[in-house]
């Protein structure tokens, strides 16, 4: 039986991280420019090195966890990077909550919770209904970057793209991987894999 007192509660906190979401991207993503967005980015080891390397590019970073977004924000203070930001948000209501006009560029995906037991796929990120939606806001020549050290997930993943009719593996074809700074599960990996894929050209009209 549903509980309408917790209902109420779980959508005035929905709406509250809706508003926060809303504040937050007047005044950090930049006016008629991609940005890079990390998903997962857990205690921003990987996108504050990017962010330096990169100082002309706006980061954004995105973390279910809060504790891990503290952690990666004092990373950001203490290297005083003015063009990288964390934010405490879930991927999908990130996507739902970008102005229209928003688009990024490049899109790391590294070392998402695999979700191993068959029952439990659903939880994965990579679904052909996130691909779409995040397809629509790819940038022209945007990348989405992925990276797991779960085969049987990067298996999943992989055939994903392969049916997918707006993503492309082939249009990425001979790409390396852009930069690479070793994140906490990358060092606790044994071994990995990686993917990069594009947004068909021939298919971006449909996507947006």
């Amino acid at each position: 039986m549903d509980n309408p007192d917790r209902t109420a509660q779980f959508l005035a906190m929905m709406e509250e991280r809706r508003r926060d979401l809303r504040t937050r991207f007047t005044q950090i993503l930049p006016t008629g420019k991609p940005f890079v967005w990390e998903i997962g980015c857990g205690h921003g080891h990987f996108l504050t090195a990017y962010a330096q390397a990169h100082p002309d590019e706006t980061c954004i970073g995105v973390d279910l966890v809060s504790e891990r977004i503290e952690r990666a924000n004092k990373k950001r203070d203490r290297a005083k990077l003015a063009n990288l930001h964390f934010l405490h948000a879930e991927a999908r209501l990130f996507l739902e909550m970008l102005p229209t006009e928003a688009r990024f560029s490049r899109l790391f995906i590294l070392f998402p919770d695999p979700w191993p037991k068959l029952r439990h796929h659903k939880h994965r990120i990579m679904q052909p209904d996130f691909l779409s939606d995040a397809a629509k806001r790819a940038g022209e020549g945007g990348r989405l970057y992925f990276r797991t050290d779960f085969t049987p997930y990067f298996d999943d993943t992989r055939l994903v793209f392969i049916e997918h009719p707006v993503w492309s593996l082939d249009a990425t074809a001979g790409e390396t991987w852009p930069f690479e700074q070793e994140t906490v599960f990358q060092s606790r990996a044994e071994s990995y894999h990686s993917l990069i894929a594009a947004v068909r050209t021939d298919k971006k009209a449909a996507a947006t």
